[in-house]
């Protein structure tokens, strides 16, 4: 149960609205001496179909104010999720905001970034004292949108909205019997079925080549570290259940796929020409299953999905090396 707020707390008022989830926008104008001015912002919201108006809100205390609050155009930029470090950039003060930014040409001298999610160009229509902020409401003259996926705002961090359409899940109607507490929203079942069900795909791809996924998960560690012995090997793979064994270097060695270096323990191995491009091959078809799953799922829920696995890796991190980090 939700505890009521006895008296007023700025700070505690400020967290409490920041747990409104919104999008996150860069608003563009331009000075009288025609240099141009942007500001990050999350108080962007529509006001009104017909006549098209949207609003946001200024703060009194911005350095920017006397600009938008005399100037006719302004453009309000909906981030996309690959925009965060634009957004951060705008959101400081004391740097060139737009150098070696290309801008498109709008309906005003207003700066027009490119790559938004969605973009209004607009005309002041009113203006508002909002207690400490002025509220800018704006006639829309221009709009367009992108399939791009949106960044989001909540609690003081970049977020990722993901969609939840109810229609597209399979919810159990009736619990299991008692003596089974197993349900398909069990988090190991729905990672284990999704990541079989991926792998199969793979599989299916995988098999043509008349290699095997142990051979495919060792030609994708070696391609991007080298010259391991076979330890090392096993440190980078044992997270998928397969030991990777000196009859099994042998084998890929006799395909000339891989190298061995040395004739004494430790041996090393290193992809050969061949090895490189049959791993590039692979790593080719793996792309090819993940680029179908992500045009059924949306680039905003892969995206979300992605950040959420990257989280659930580090949790559940055993303690494996990182095998992208630098030797």
């Amino acid at each position: 149960m939700a505890i009521p707020q006895i008296g007023f707390d700025p700070q505690a008022f400020r967290a409490a609205l920041g747990t409104f989830t919104t999008g996150v926008t860069i608003i563009t104008s331009q000075g009288e001496d025609g240099a141009p001015v942007g500001i990050t912002a999350n108080s962007f919201n529509s006001v009104s179909l017909n006549p098209p108006l949207v609003l946001w809100s200024l703060s009194k205390q911005a350095r920017s104010l006397p600009v938008f609050s005399s100037g006719k155009h302004w453009n309000v930029h909906v981030l996309s999720i690959g925009q965060e470090q634009l957004s951060g950039r705008f959101a400081t003060q004391g740097e060139d905001k737009f150098a070696e930014i290309e801008l498109d040409n709008g309906i005003s001298d207003a700066p027009l970034l490119q790559d938004c999610t969605a973009r209004f160009q607009c005309r002041t229509a009113f203006q508002y004292e909002g207690g400490d902020h002025v509220i800018f409401v704006g006639e829309v003259l221009a709009f367009d949108h992108s399939d791009r996926a949106p960044l989001a705002f909540q609690s003081g961090q970049y977020a990722l909205a993901t969609r939840k359409p109810r229609s597209e899940l399979r919810l159990a109607t009736t619990p299991p019997p008692p003596e089974c507490s197993y349900t398909e929203d069990l988090l190991g079942y729905l990672l284990g079925r999704g990541h079989y069900q991926v792998l199969n795909r793979l599989r299916q791809l995988l098999s043509n080549q008349q290699l095997d996924e142990q051979a495919f998960f060792v030609l994708a560690v070696l391609s991007i570290r080298d010259n391991l012995t076979l330890d090392e090997l096993n440190t980078f793979v044992s997270y998928t259940g397969h030991v990777v064994t000196l009859a099994g270097m042998r084998f890929l060695e006799r395909q000339g796929l891989v190298a061995i270096e040395g004739d004494a323990a430790p041996l090393r191995f290193v992809l050969t020409a061949n090895g490189r491009e049959l791993s590039l091959q692979q790593v080719a078809l793996a792309k090819v299953v993940e680029e179908d799953l992500i045009g059924k799922l949306g680039e905003a829920d892969a995206q979300a999905l992605k950040v959420l696995l990257k989280r659930l890796i580090v949790v559940s991190d055993p303690g494996l090396p990182d095998l992208w980090a630098p030797r």
